[in-house]
């Protein structure tokens, strides 16, 4: 029975995204789309551009902290850094997304900003579709479709922020339902091989 827990644990979904956590940043999103919106924030594009980034930082400190978290103290994994190699099939998006970020802002040309974010968490998602649950590559696609008609219809600006704080709720309170109902489905499974025996 050790044998077999130990074959279940080596195949399990990675677990170091937290549902809860991408539900949250999902939440901020849509939370700075409204004060954009409704005139609380300066209408600038640096304002927004600021607004924009600071939401995203948040977002990511909150994950790589329930990252950490996870890390540190899920005694499954035993801190076993061989655990982490799924993180690295995101960064190449995100590290494309953030040169076309550069470039645009760099070139004074906010409005292709949305669909390219949009864009750049449907990879992200679909990079990550063999070590979470399937449906996360919905998620993706949801992400990428959208980023695609940001980036191709006309007359969307930079200063009309509700398509993106409506696309990342929308998409990050999917994805991290699915994180959230697929852990409560493991921890279920976990605690029927929780008792010791032998081989």
């Amino acid at each position: 029975m050790r044998t077999l827990r130990r074959s279940l644990l080596q195949k399990e979904r990675f677990k170091g995204w937290s549902g809860p956590t991408r539900i949250l940043s999902g939440s901020l999103a849509f939370i700075a789309a409204l004060l954009l919106e409704q005139g609380w924030i300066p209408q600038s594009n640096s304002s927004h551009l600021i607004t924009w980034g600071i939401v995203f930082l948040t977002a990511m400190l909150l994950n790589l902290g329930a990252l950490a978290y996870w890390f540190l103290n899920d005694r499954m994994i035993q801190r076993d850094t061989s655990r982490l190699k799924p993180i690295l099939d995101v960064i190449p998006p995100l590290a494309v997304g953030a040169l076309f970020t550069l470039v645009l802002i760099l070139g004074k040309n906010l409005d292709p900003l949305y669909g390219v974010w949009m864009s750049m968490f449907g990879l992200t998602n679909l990079a990550s579709r063999y070590v979470l649950p399937s449906a996360i590559a919905i998620v993706g696609v949801f992400y990428i479709l959208a980023g695609a008609l940001c980036l191709l219809l006309p007359g969307i600006s930079f200063l009309q922020p509700m398509a993106m704080g409506m696309v990342f709720c929308a998409g990050e309170w999917a994805g991290g339902t699915i994180l959230y109902l697929d852990d409560r489905r493991y921890a279920a499974f976990a605690r029927q091989f929780s008792t010791p025996t032998e081989d």
